[in-house]
Parts: structure tokens; C-alpha cells; sequence
């Protein structure tokens, strides 16, 4: 099983689909690496060698910030919005869109769950 980045990528998929599966590379920064690291990108995880292996592994960490590194960028960037008081920042503090879109109708994803209003007797 290949192990890139404290990820293990599922052994039946094929190399292109697999790297999706780590943060920070989608499908087309996979399709990237594997030109860059001369790599077919129709082999299967498991028909990988280690050689192969290996250069997906240093392509990957030296052009491309993925998992822990990116998650706490992205974590400092929210926390610096917030420290700064922008509307932004209080709309990820509330818990709610960040970009626009209308909280009347929608939104559950963001807000949760509906929350029942008591009635007066």
C-alpha cells in the first residue's frame, strides 16, 4: 500500500483518482505531479513500484504544501480574519456563510439542524 504524506491511498484505484484522496492536491494538481514525476497516470496504486513511488513522494514535498502544513494555513488565515474583526471573520465565528449567500432559506450545511422556537401558551 503506498503511503504518501501520512496517506494511505487506496490500492485499486488508479494513481490519478488515488492522490485526490490526499488534502490539497485535487485532480488536477494529481495529473500534474505525475507528469512531473514521469509517472503514468493510468497504473493502479498497487502496480506502483517503490521507485515510482518515491518520486511522487519528492515531487509532492518540494512544490506543493499538503495536509498538516495546509490545514494550519488555512486555520491561521480563518484566525487572522476573526483577530481582525472583518465581516468575514464574524461570519466564521457565527458559523455562518462567509460569502454572500442568503441565510433565510438554506444554509443548513453552515447553520445545522433547525432549531425548534418554543411557543408562548
Amino acid at each position: 500500500m503506498a503511503r504518501i504524506e501520512g496517506v494511505d491511498l487506496p490500492r485499486n484505484k488508479r494513481i490519478d483518482i488515488a492522490l485526490s484522496y490526499i488534502y490539497g492536491i485535487g485532480r488536477k494538481y494529481a495529473a500534474d505531479i505525475l507528469v512531473k514525476a514521469q509517472v503514468d497516470g493510468s497504473i493502479r496504486t498497487q502496480d506502483l513500484s517503490e521507485v515510482d513511488i518515491a518520486r511522487i513522494r519528492d515531487v509532492i514535498q518540494r512544490e506543493y504544501r499538503v495536509e498538516g502544513e495546509l490545514r494550519k494555513e488555512v486555520a491561521m488565515n480563518i484566525k487572522r480574519l476573526i483577530d481582525l474583526g472583518t465581516y468575514r471573520g464574524s461570519r466564521h465565528k457565527r458559523g455562518l456563510p462567509a460569502r454572500g449567500q442568503r441565510t433565510h432559506t438554506n444554509a443548513r450545511t453552515r447553520k445545522g439542524p433547525r432549531r425548534v422556537v418554543a411557543k408562548k401558551k
